[in-house]
């Protein structure tokens, strides 16, 4: 069956960084753009950054540019969101979602950034 599994959340202080992974399997992950979103408590989940299904293209939100990168590895049905520079407002549930011919989300990890 589809399964999309994060890991790599925690807690972690202002300035500090994670890397976040999801692990996917069940369905051919290299034609599936794949998501980072996040949703923090009281608020609507938002899109953090996307990643076309070869890796060419990547977007992102304008809160996380130029600290957040997102990278995939094919090979091995991973996808990454590297955190640098955390700031408190980005303590949140990150999910990892595929797109393709159909859309599949993950549980989601929790990151909790605090002093």
């Amino acid at each position: 069956q589809v399964q999309l599994v994060e890991s790599g959340g925690g807690l972690v202080q202002p300035g500090g960084s994670l890397r976040l992974s999801c692990a996917a399997s069940g369905f051919t992950f290299s034609s599936y753009a794949m998501n980072w979103y996040r949703q923090a408590p009281g608020k609507e989940r938002e899109l953090v950054a996307g990643i076309s299904s070869t890796g060419g293209m990547t977007n992102y939100a304008e809160s996380v540019k130029g600290r957040f990168t997102i990278s995939r590895d094919n090979a091995k049905n991973l996808v990454y969101l590297q955190m640098n520079s955390l700031k408190l407002e980005d303590t949140a549930v990150y999910y990892c979602r595929a797109s393709g011919f159909r859309v599949y989300w993950g549980q989601g990890t929790q990151v909790t950034v605090s002093s």
